[in-house]
Order: structure tokens, then sequence, then C-alpha cells
């Protein structure tokens, strides 16, 4: 039977370093400017999705948890990353995951599935987000595969995306702010899509004027605040990426200690998704036997206990 170390050798590829330059500084008011730093940091970000590295699973659901909490607090919602980790994780199978939940839920499957643009995909998320199927989104998502097919820059294709969707229904800025990272996705021919432009959506990029408000899709200055928002999210889920392609390293380091039966498995389940509830078990590795082999990982410092608490603990890189 085949060990951990041998299903998953240690060959992690750096990681791209996003010049400290491209991270957008003060106010930034030409449309030229925005785009170089954008078009900058999402080649950065492009080179690594391209490098599909064992981790990218782990480095996307983070991501996905990230953007969620954004989400919750784009709408007046007070749920953190570690209240929506926990509805995750903790609920029964078949229970009804609460509004927080199909939220997150919303972008674990842009952060787990192909970048196609169909309505049966996009409708399943609009229920995810709590929005009523109409004939207006149904062109907007219609229209979506020529405006794929455009000859204009990725971020560009996005930005107008997102305003078309949002003009046709003003409720649904979630979604816009999803289908703009599905159509960046689609644009740069990855096989899955990063969350990025929602956690960007409370930055000092899209407020204008005084008081500072808030830029809404298809508002003065949209297109230059998602491109500056773009340079930001991927100056940072670089950062994140190095940060996880370390903890993964050490993993892969010490996975040849690892004895347990179906301790390839959990390793696997660390590198592809966000966590794992020590309560854990499978066919081939008891509940028991995961706490323990949990335990040994937390002692070699191969992983992380993220709950924070004696009981239900959460293990992840």
């Amino acid at each position: 039977m085949k060990s951990a170390a041998d299903l998953f050798p240690n060959d992690l590829l750096g990681v791209p370093k996003v010049p400290a330059w491209t991270r957008p500084h003060g106010d930034i008011h030409r449309d030229v400017d925005a785009s170089y730093l954008a078009g900058a940091a999402l080649n950065s970000l492009d080179i690594l999705v391209r490098s599909e590295p064992v981790w990218a699973g782990v480095w996307r659901q983070r991501l996905a948890l990230k953007s969620a909490a954004a989400a919750m607090r784009l709408h007046g919602r007070t749920e953190e990353e570690s209240a929506l980790r926990d509805a995750q994780l903790f609920r029964a199978a078949g229970y009804d995951p609460g509004p927080a939940g199909k939220v997150l839920l919303a972008w674990r499957r842009l952060a787990g599935r192909s970048t196609t643009l169909d309505e049966e995909i996009v409708r399943s998320i609009a229920e995810l987000l709590d929005l009523k199927w109409d004939d207006a989104l149904a062109e907007v998502v219609a229209n979506a595969e020529d405006l794929a097919s455009s000859s204009r820059p990725a971020p560009l294709v996005a930005v107008e995306l997102a305003a078309g969707l949002y003009r046709a229904r003003p409720d649904a800025e979630l979604l816009a702010l999803w289908l703009a990272d599905a159509m960046l996705a689609r644009r740069f021919r990855w096989t899955v899509a990063v969350p990025l432009l929602v956690g960007q959506v409370a930055s000092s990029q899209f407020k204008t004027g005084e008081p500072r408000w808030r830029i809404r899709p298809d508002g003065e200055g949209w297109g230059r605040a998602v491109l500056l928002a773009y340079s930001q999210a991927a100056a940072e889920a670089c950062d994140l990426a190095a940060d996880l392609a370390r903890r993964a390293s050490r993993l892969l380091d010490v996975a040849p200690k690892l004895r347990a039966k179906g301790s390839a498995e959990v390793v696997k389940l660390l590198l592809d998704d966000d966590a794992l509830p020590a309560s854990w078990s499978s066919t081939k590795l008891s509940a028991r036997g995961a706490r323990r082999l949990f335990e040994r990982l937390h002692e070699l410092r191969a992983v992380r206990e993220l709950g924070g608490r004696p009981t239900f603990r959460l293990y992840g890189l």
C-alpha cells in the first residue's frame, strides 16, 4: 500500500512574487494606470494558477472563505470566517446551511468548479444567494458567452459583465461579483476559478467622494475600481499562496513518518480543502484513529488547530 509520501512527493514549486509596485498606493485617477497595475499583478497570479501546485485546493478554498466573509459584511451580517467554517463543517448532512452557509457554498463552488457560464450553473448560484431567477438574469447569462469571446482584456470583460448584471438586477450585486471572477477565469482559460473580487469591495479602491461612498457596479469609477481591486487581490492571493506553500512543504516533509492506514487520504484532503474536523473518519481510518493522526501532525507542526477550542477541533494547513 502506498504511503502519503509516495502519493505526494515533495516537489513544490516556488510561488511567483507580485512586485510591490503593483499594489495600489494612494488615489489612482487614471484608468491606464489601473490597467497597468492589474495586468502586472494578474500576470503573476496567472503563472501561479498554471503551475497547478499540489496545495491549490486549500488555497482556493481559503480565498472562498475570505470572500464569503466579505460578502456577509457587504450585506450587513456579522458572520466572520471562523463562524462560517464552523457552520460548514459541523452541519449535519441534509440540513439547511442557512443564509450565511449558502453564501459560503456559492463561493466554494466558484473555487471548485470549471469556468463554464451556462444558465444551469449560474441559476444554482442565484438560488444560493436567495435571488429570484427571471428573464433579466437569464438574458445577461445568455450574453456572457458572447462577451467571453470578446477581444478586450480579461479584467475589462469581467467589469462589463458585472455592470450589465447589476443594471438588470440591482439586488443581485453578490451574483455580479461572483460572475466577474468566473468570467476572469474563463478569459484566462483557468480550469478552476479563483475567488478575488468580493474580498476587496470594502477597500479604499471602491470608495469615492466625501463621505466615502462605496462605488457600485456600473457606477462612476467602477471599471477603475475593479482593476485596482484585482491588482490588490492578486497580490494578496499570491501572499497567501506563499504561506500555504511553506505549510504544505512541512506537511509533505513529515508524510514519510505517517504509518496510519488512511493517512494518505488525510494528507490529500488537507491539501485540497480548508479544514477537517478532528472527528473525521473514513472506511480506512476510524474517528479515534483520525484524532490521533491529527494530534501527531499537530505535534510535528504539520497542521494547525483552527477552531481555538479544547473540543470540536478543526485542523488545516
